[in-house]
């Protein structure tokens, strides 16, 4: 019996020695048998030369073998007959081993050990003989199918291999990678025997089949069938055909197979099925090399969405499923499955084609419930249609047909491009006669703009829109598919009114919150046309009459962005680096607008006599007044420049409120960075129909202050300040969300120009600037008192909380820098005792300043000292005046007029050092004599550090710009100046964060930064 020896075949050898090797110079010839699986590769040689094995070699299927046998596990799943297990899990277990063999006694091609060789057995083939041909018998090699594929998979790219080899090869990469698809279908033989076989083939794989077929040479199919009469040769397609069907039949019979599943299936050995009959038949039909069905929709009726068929009240008819049915043998052969009962339909299709078509309806029914009533029908010919049903094949009904191999076709003119946008608009009847867009009080339209393929509904269209209750419905003579959020949205078109301020925000960022979400926003008209220009840019402008200067490049480029700001009614931040000449561009600004008002500047006391001398200089003749001191006043007021500080400005807010400026400029306007200081509450109380803020830092600290700078030059841009910071900064500052980073520099680019020394093509006459971090070891005085603060300091805020302890943080860390500085400063010792050498000796610091200065001054160059704190600038200078050592001393109480002076003697050489405060000089000034700059401590944000260099690298600076940073070497110094490297890339993304960000340490995360790390 098959079956018998079938199982005998299934025993596993007691020995397991490797397989011998086979010559590839053989021609190879497919066996069939009658179960597919029991099929054998011969090896025979046309030349009649003698057949031996040869020693064997190391050989691997290639991946395709392995996810073969992995998918003909997946594809086994739950294809068996009821009452019996699949060999899915059995095949899962052991696909490993069925992708090098198929049976227990085919393993793998091994090396090493002692060969088994192939005994040579007799083989009957067919061969010329004169004009004709004959049978004779030769010696071949025979191997099943499962120890035969890495030789075949081998030779398909062995140039030495026979071509019938070689072609044999490639028929065994398109049966394993028809495996590695799953595509495997259980059936049973003649007999009634349990087998698989590949399928079902696409029309791709049908083709490639056919190919090989083609190029299979005679001696690849030479065996002859068997029976009486003439000589008959196999088909080669046909052979190929069961070659696949018995690598089908081989990868899932692991050997763990039978034992994780039961026999059916998954033995090598025969099981006799005849009950499975009927299953293997359905599920198979319609599969292999038969049909399959699609559904097409029919909404011609589409009268009967708004009435009913019957009047009876009852479920409208939304429109109705055609069944199609597709051979799978042709693509092109596609019929309704009404012509198919009727006999009007291609006899192409064959007789069987109802049965599988009936049976394709019934698996699709399995996948979609409504499709039962086909099967109920005489012709499942059509699904009459609900609108509940309609809606679902638009949802996940598609899909899960789709899934099944059932597609759902609908109409060719159905629109599925419907999109909804929010959009602002003037509202009708706005103004659009060329009134200044900010000048207007016209409020501007939010609301959904509903579209199809990008072309707008008319406002009737989106009504009947809203109306809709079906998920299709017909709109300028097409059908449209209709999603219920688009439905919800035309019912409810209006989102609001935006005053101008908001309408603008909304356009640039293009996204706003609406019914509860963020959407997009597209802005059209005016505004539209505003957003355009505000993004698109500006060339360099011309120099305006009047002006005594040359303007860089870069300089015209910022004189055009803020004419064009403030001819927009527009306010505008100009916060280039230090030194870039933000001041002449204000002038040439000024003579550009040619306004009769004059033009406010606010600026620090310490900028009075810049500003009135660069005047003077770049633009002779237009007169200039400083509003400053006991005797100022604005009588007589003839156009030009008005000069005040912030103190001024803040007393006397309500005299300047009362003057109409054609422009207000708030010089380094850092100074008003909090919105609720009395400053710049001030400030805001003066009307003007221009603002510009002048920085070098539009942020120090953290967003809130971008937001003061841009709320007061464009009112109402950036929103409330609540909104802001719950909208924008927070997302920001903490790294959350890197579109919020996106939003927001939308929203600010236009009003914020923002220009870098180290910017490609900005100044590049600058000279190189060389900066030098300078570790510094604490003396034994030093590190005493570091370390004696800290451990006291620790124990009061382990136990401290809220305020209390934000406030004993700052406390320990102004302390522990002063020490860091010098003990006499936090000693708080007026006078130390000791000269020089004695004052040097007891900090780090000082000594080294020592050693600089002596180099620098013995080669006549000129240095800036700065120092955050004035005790310690005072301690310096008066260091500095016992060594003999020509010093000014600049800090915020040095009054204006003995300021200018000490620039002036600095500039012209007659002091070669100049000690000043951090905060009260850092910016404004123009001290380009100094070669060198010395940070004699570090401040908690790199930007102001910058500010404070750039006085002397800046426009007009001819020598190379030495930078020194004094920093105590294991102290919090230390890990702060690591903390601002990290943070420079925030602050070129207009971030910073501030000392108060280390109130927020956790206690040991706060003793890790301020502990004394002494070197080892």
């Amino acid at each position: 019996m098959a079956g018998g020896r079938a199982g005998e075949r299934g025993q596993p050898r007691q020995a397991e020695e490797p397989t011998a090797s086979v010559p590839l110079r053989l021609a190879a010839v497919f066996l069939p048998a009658p179960l597919p699986r029991d099929g054998r590769i011969a090896f025979w040689d046309p030349e009649g030369g003698a057949v031996t094995s040869e020693p064997p070699v190391t050989s691997e299927l290639p991946p395709a073998a392995e996810r073969a046998a992995s998918a003909a596990s997946a594809v086994v799943a739950g294809s068996a007959p009821a009452g019996s297990r699949t060999a899915a899990s059995a095949a899962s277990a052991g696909s490993r081993t069925a992708a090098v063999a198929a049976s227990p006694d085919a393993g793998p091609v091994a090396a090493g050990g002692t060969a088994r060789p192939i005994e040579p057995t007799e083989l009957t083939v067919v061969r010329r003989h004169g004009a004709g041909v004959r049978r004779r018998t030769t010696t071949a090699l025979s191997l099943p199918v499962g120890e035969a594929l890495p030789l075949l998979v081998r030779a398909r790219h062995d140039p030495g291999a026979h071509p019938a080899t070689a072609c044999w090869g490639a028929a065994a990469l398109h049966a394993l990678r028809l495996t590695a698809r799953g595509r495997l279908l259980p059936g049973l033989t003649a007999t009634g025997h349990d087998a698989w076989r590949a399928g079902p083939l696409d029309p791709d794989d049908i083709a490639h089949l056919r190919a090989v077929a083609a190029a299979l040479p005679p001696e690849g199919h030479a065996v002859p069938l068997d029976g009486p009469g003439p000589i008959r040769l196999p088909e080669p397609e046909a052979l190929v055909r069961a070659f696949l069907d018995a690598v089908a039949d081989t990868l899932p019979r692991t050997p763990a197979a039978p034992h994780a599943s039961g026999r059916p299936f998954a033995a090598r050995g025969a099981q006799h099925l005849p009950g499975a009959h009927d299953w293997a038949a359905e599920v198979a039909a319609g599969m292999d090399a038969g049909v399959r069905i699609s559904l097409r929709l029919d909404l011609s009726a589409y009268d009967l969405f708004d009435a009913d068929g019957d009047g009876s009240g009852g479920a409208r008819s939304a429109g109705a499923a055609v069944v199609q049915v597709h051979s799978l043998a042709d693509p092109t052969l596609v019929a309704d499955a009404a012509d198919l009962w009727s006999g009007a339909a291609d006899a192409a299709f064959g007789p069987r084609t109802r049965v599988d078509a009936a049976l394709a309806v019934r698996r699709a029914a399995r996948v979609w419930p409504p499709l039962d009533r086909l099967t109920e029908q005489d012709v499942p010919d059509v699904l009459s249609l609900s609108e509940e049903e309609v809606t679902d094949l638009l949802g996940v009904a598609a899909g899960r047909l789709a899934g099944a191999g059932v597609a759902v076709h609908w109409p060719r003119d159905l629109a599925q491009d419907l999109t909804a946008t929010a959009v602002v608009r003037p509202a009708p009847g706005s103004a659009t006669d060329g009134t200044g867009f900010f000048e207007s009080e016209d409020l501007l339209q939010f609301r959904w703009q509903l579209a199809i393929g990008g072309d707008p509904l008319t406002e009737a269209e989106m009504d009947t829109l809203a109306e809709a209750h079906r998920p299709v419905v017909r709109l300028r003579d097409r059908w449209v598919l209709v999603d219920p959020g688009l439905v919800r949205r035309a019912r409810k078109r209006d989102l609001g009114l935006l005053d101008p301020v908001d309408a603008l925000s909304v356009a640039l960022t293009g996204s706003a919150e609406a019914d509860g979400e963020t959407v997009e926003v597209v802005p059209v008209g005016a505004l539209a046309a505003l957003r355009d220009r505000l993004t698109a840019g500006v060339g360099p402008a011309e120099p305006p009459p009047g002006l005594h200067a040359t303007l860089r490049d870069y300089q015209l480029r910022g004189l055009a962005w803020l004419d064009l700001m403030t001819s927009l009614g527009l306010g505008g931040c100009l916060a280039d680096d230090m030194g870039l000449g933000k001041t002449v561009t204000v002038i040439a600004l000024h003579l550009e607008r040619a306004r009769t008002e004059p033009t406010l500047v606010v600026c620090p006391a310490s900028l009075l006599g810049n500003w009135q001398r660069e005047i003077t200089r770049f633009a002779p003749g237009v007169p200039v007044r400083r509003f400053h001191g006991s005797d100022r006043t604005l009588d007589d007021l003839a156009g030009g420049f008005v000069l005040t500080t912030y103190g001024t400005m803040r007393s006397a807010a309500a005299t300047l409120a009362e003057q109409r400026w054609g422009m207000v400029v708030a010089d380094e306007a850092q100074h008003v960075k909090n919105p609720y200081s009395a400053t710049a509450k001030a400030l805001r109380t003066i009307p003007s129909p221009a603002r510009v803020a002048l920085t070098g830092t539009p942020v120090e600290n953290n967003l809130s202050e971008l937001w003061a700078l841009l709320d007061w030059t464009t009112p109402g841009l950036l929103g409330p300040l609540k909104s802001f910071r719950a909208r924008h900064a927070r997302a920001v500052e903490n790294g959350e969300d890197e579109q919020a980073v996106e939003r927001l520099a939308r929203l600010i680019r236009p009003f914020l120009l923002r220009r870098k020394k180290s910017d490609p093509g900005i100044v590049p006459e600058l000279p190189p600037k060389t900066e030098t971090d300078h570790p510094v070891p604490l003396t034994r005085e030093q590190a005493s008192l570091y370390e004696a603060v800290v451990r006291e300091s620790m124990l009061a805020i382990e136990a401290a909380e809220g305020m209390g302890r934000r406030g004993l943080v700052l406390r320990l860390l102004t302390s522990l820098k002063q020490i860091c500085d010098h003990p006499a400063l936090f000693l708080k010792e007026e006078h130390p005792p000791g000269g020089g050498d004695r004052l040097s000796a007891r900090s780090g610091k000082l000594a080294l300043l020592d050693e600089l200065l002596d180099t620098v001054l013995a080669e006549d160059g000129s240095v800036l000292v700065f120092t955050q704190y004035v005790g310690m600038a005072r301690l310096i200078t008066s260091h500095l005046a016992v060594r003999a050592v020509p010093v000014d001393l600049l800090h915020g109480g040095t009054p204006v007029p003995e300021r200018e002076r000490m620039v002036d003697r600095f500039q012209s050489g007659a002091t070669p050092v100049l000690v000043l405060s951090l905060k009260a000089a850092g910016t404004g000034l123009n001290l380009t004599r100094a070669g060198h700059v010395v940070h004699f401590d570090r401040w908690w944000n790199p930007a102001v550090e910058e500010q404070a260099t750039d006085r002397a690298y800046r426009i007009g600076q001819t020598q190379p710009v030495q930078v020194h940073r004094l920093i105590t070497e294991g102290t919090v110094e230390d890990r702060i100046a690591e903390m601002l490297q990290s943070k420079r890339a925030l602050a070129d993304a207009v971030l910073g964060s501030g000392e108060s960000a280390l109130t927020e340490l956790t206690a040991r995360e706060l003793s890790d930064l301020v502990s004394l790390r002494r070197p080892s």
